[in-house]
């Protein structure tokens, strides 16, 4: 026993250890927004069907989700500066494992979206703390990196349900979309287990005096009174009711709109994650090189032009070229916020500072299903909550370009360069 734990103690103190954490943190986001989020268009068509929803009501059941992640990205972020990621993204995987069963148990719109609502914050519970940790884990020359690695968790599980779906629809009678959701609880019960065993929260320190301080009020005053702060959150608000409004109404479009069949939807689908799942680490390394300001403006461009034409020019070819655009670029978006929070606030407060900026995406988020689902509604059509899509993504790129790079800047340089800061 003793060997084993001593065993254990070197691995974790390895400087290569980091490559571990980052890959546990990239499952852990693989199951919380994978399949807690995602999972969510493919299984949407069966389920309205089978609930008897009506075109507002399944975008209203998106936003409860992001209701549910919105209210817990800050908590979680601050939770997590507190009490360490570990626990947090261990919790909230959990937590989303009894959402996604509680989903496939519901037999009415209240009941789905208290489930969907549960989802969301463990998705919340998660997603800021995994991104966040990198900022322990990485320097500022490989944080782009060690951050882009994380959410491309969410795409590798598209690449799986892409197929996966389908094929379970079309196996498993009226109920097939309820075996789906309980397929995919118990494989997030297993990932937040085994992240419990592997995460820590920062590499081996030799003495206590290197360990970071625990937050406290005043770095939540900083946080709030800093300018680059906010102008993250506004990006990231725009950036995020344009994505959720592709998202969610992604394969709707393609079967209700244009008349593809749910395999064909499904593949499309599946190359929107294909080329998300190594998308994450090119962003990373482009950010390390360029600055994350710039690295975001050309990604929030490609995501413009990947909806317009979703919106506009709707042939075979071009929604490919169009799903390969999404897919590059749109994974990457939260791991560029969170390497910038890492280069402004550093390890200590990059998960309170990465959950201030995801209560604006958050907002952002439960906005987008909800207006997308309106006015298709009332354009009998998703061409025009996808131009609305394309608009807000054109927006978010333009505001990034004025991001400043801080990448080499400690948080007193930060300090000195806000004028806005909190008083002690």
């Amino acid at each position: 026993m003793r060997t084993r734990v001593n065993s254990a103690s070197r691995l974790t103190r390895s400087p290569s250890y980091k490559w571990i954490v980052a890959a546990m943190a990239f499952f852990a986001v693989f199951a919380a927004i994978g399949f807690g989020r995602f999972a969510y268009s493919g299984l949407l068509p069966s389920m309205q069907k089978s609930l008897g929803l009506s075109d507002t009501a399944t975008g209203a059941l998106a936003s409860w989700n992001l209701v549910g992640y919105m209210v817990m990205s800050l908590v979680g972020g601050l939770l997590a500066a507190r009490f360490g990621a570990r626990a947090i993204v261990t919790i909230g995987l959990l937590i989303t494992a009894l959402g996604l069963f509680l989903t496939g148990l519901s037999g009415s719109l209240t009941t789905a979206a208290a489930a969907r609502f549960l989802t969301g914050m463990g998705n919340g519970m998660v997603m800021v703390p995994a991104i966040a940790l990198m900022a322990a884990w990485f320097d500022a020359r490989q944080r782009g990196l060690g951050t882009g690695i994380v959410p491309a968790g969410g795409p590798l599980a598209l690449v799986l349900l892409g197929p996966l779906v389908p094929r379970i629809l079309g196996t498993n009678g009226v109920d097939h979309w309820r075996f789906a959701w309980y397929l995919l609880a118990g494989i997030t019960a297993i990932i937040g287990v085994v992240a419990l065993v592997v995460l820590r929260d920062r590499p081996h320190e030799e003495t206590p005096r290197a360990q970071p301080k625990k937050t406290g009020f005043a770095d939540f005053k900083f946080i709030l009174s800093s300018r680059s702060a906010w102008h993250l959150g506004f990006v990231y608000f725009l950036g995020g009711f344009a994505m959720l409004i592709f998202i969610t109404f992604f394969q709707k479009r393609l079967t209700a709109d244009l008349g593809y069949s749910t395999a064909a939807a499904g593949n499309l689908f599946l190359v929107v994650g294909a080329a998300g799942v190594a998308a994450g680490v090119i962003w990373g390394g482009i950010s390390d090189r360029v600055g994350r300001g710039k690295a975001l403006a050309v990604n929030l461009v490609m995501q413009a032009v990947a909806a317009a034409i979703f919106s506009m020019w709707t042939t075979t070819p071009t929604l490919i070229i169009a799903s390969l655009l999404y897919g590059i670029s749109t994974w990457s978006l939260p791991s560029l916020i969170g390497a910038q929070c890492g280069d402004i606030f550093g390890a200590t407060l990059a998960s309170a500072s990465l959950g201030f900026t995801f209560v604006f995406a958050g907002a952002g988020e439960t906005l987008g299903p909800l207006v997308g689902g309106s006015m298709e509604q009332h354009f009998s059509s998703l061409g025009p909550s996808l131009a609305l899509s394309s608009g807000l993504f054109f927006l978010a790129g333009v505001a990034a370009l004025g991001l400043r790079d801080v990448r080499r800047g400690s948080k007193e340089d930060v300090c000195a360069l806000d004028s806005t800061l909190a008083a002690d």
